[in-house]
């Protein structure tokens, strides 16, 4: 039952969108398109910010750590339509049907080339995208059609706007941990943070140009859409630009990682598998994001201090060599590190990985278990993980940090359910 959880719930997030998308297209195409000059406007808007989301790989979250609405002008767009109230000075007809329909339309044909290439987590992204507006328009077309800002417009109004807006934002962000919680199997509670954090960044920008352009269209009609999206296009292409840029920095950090396979001092692969389990350990313990980029750096170049050995150690297991030894590997390591531009909090956790584990930071921690767990790993047989982790507990007295050893047994489990759980 545990295991089929998160499967469920993204099942009933999606099936929620599809519903709600399906009854309101089903709505739109019974009673008709209401002011089309003005959806046709909102859904090229949301259209084009759909279309320059930045790109990422298969399997990725678009944009990166940090980067939770890559799509800003499409967020901003879509939400101003939900809460528009007035075109031009005259009452907009278009309820909530109309609404989730233009934006779930706009947002599919917008992702269409990022479907074809296979770029990212899009379903979840236009899940999150329809629940959100479904959930704004909700929230205030009845209102708007009922008279409620009749006697409130000015201040007052903005500020609605405003509240209902933030809200709608934090709706998000709990949908979003939702599903990728679902996606990836990460503890939901760090995810949540992650996304709350993000909220006064671009969600802020978000929630703010979604408020203006609501308010200038009802004055000045469909022509305050271009004037007010260009400050989120240069955002969003900026984005784009950024995202470009770390999945270059990432790469080029592993490609100077096999430099100690290429040699012969490490095995074939063992930096990468450091790397992913580390994070996935990283992110059981509920570390932020900015953390685990600098966990996965750190992991990927953690034995780059093995370059200076003359004879390189059998299968490249620093775990057997004295304390003093591995010390001074990891303290040359951190020396190349600096020298590579990757950060000195990066270089950080590669000097002290052979710290005691009292006096080292949580990401040293779990660099220093998880590359013991690997060492100890490769070729062992069938029982290779069960032994392994067996030896790291009972390293836990003075080697290594008994809650990353935990936590590593929790991250395989989930993957492995022969493995004996804690305790």
């Amino acid at each position: 039952m545990t295991a089929r959880r998160p499967l469920d719930t993204a099942t009933s997030l999606h099936t929620a969108a599809g519903l709600l998308t399906a009854v309101s297209l089903l709505v739109t195409f019974r009673t008709g398109v209401e002011e089309g000059a003005v959806a046709l406007a909102f859904g090229t808007l949301v259209a084009v910010g759909e279309l320059t989301l930045p790109r990422c790989g298969p399997g990725s979250t678009a944009g990166g750590p940090g980067l939770r609405e890559t799509a800003p002008l499409g967020a901003a767009g879509a939400l101003s339509y939900a809460l528009l109230g007035e075109h031009a000075g005259h009452p907009s007809h278009h309820g909530v049907a109309q609404t989730v329909s233009v934006v779930a339309t706009a947002s599919l044909l917008g992702s269409v080339p990022h479907l074809a290439r296979g770029q990212g987590p899009v379903l979840d992204h236009l899940v999150r995208r329809v629940l959100a507006v479904g959930f704004a328009a909700v929230c205030f077309q009845p209102l708007y059609h009922h008279g409620a800002f009749d006697h409130g417009r000015g201040p007052a109004h903005a500020l609605v706007l405003l509240a209902l807006l933030v809200l709608t934002v934090l709706c998000d962000a709990v949908v979003a941990a939702a599903l990728a919680h679902s996606r990836t199997g990460w503890p939901f509670p760090p995810l949540l943070r992650d996304e709350l954090r993000a909220v006064p960044g671009i969600g802020s920008a978000v929630c703010a140009t979604g408020a203006v352009m609501a308010l200038a269209v009802a004055v000045v009609g469909l022509w305050a859409l271009p004037v007010f999206s260009v400050p989120l296009l240069l955002t969003q292409l900026s984005l784009r630009r950024y995202a470009a840029v770390r999945a270059t920095y990432r790469q080029t950090i592993a490609s100077l990682a096999r430099a100690t396979e290429i040699a012969g001092y490490t095995p074939a692969g063992h930096a990468r598998r450091v790397a992913a389990l580390s994070q996935a350990v990283g992110r059981d313990l509920g570390l932020p994001e900015a953390e685990l980029t600098v966990l996965e750096y750190a992991a990927l170049m953690h034995d780059i201090g093995q370059l200076s050995l003359v004879d390189p150690v059998p299968a490249g297991a620093t775990s057997g060599l004295t304390a003093a030894e591995q010390r001074r590997i990891a303290l040359l390591g951190g020396a190349v590190v600096r020298q590579t531009g990757a950060g000195a909090q990066v270089a950080a956790v590669v000097e002290r990985q052979a710290d005691p584990y009292p006096e080292q930071p949580v990401a040293a921690r779990i660099v220093r278990v998880v590359n013991a767990y690997d060492e100890k790993v490769q070729g062992a047989g069938p029982g290779g993980p069960l032994t392994a982790l067996e030896e790291l507990r009972l390293g836990t007295g003075g080697e290594y940090a008994p809650e990353v050893v935990e936590a590593l047994a929790r991250v395989l489990s989930r993957d492995c359910l022969t493995l004996p759980k804690a305790g």
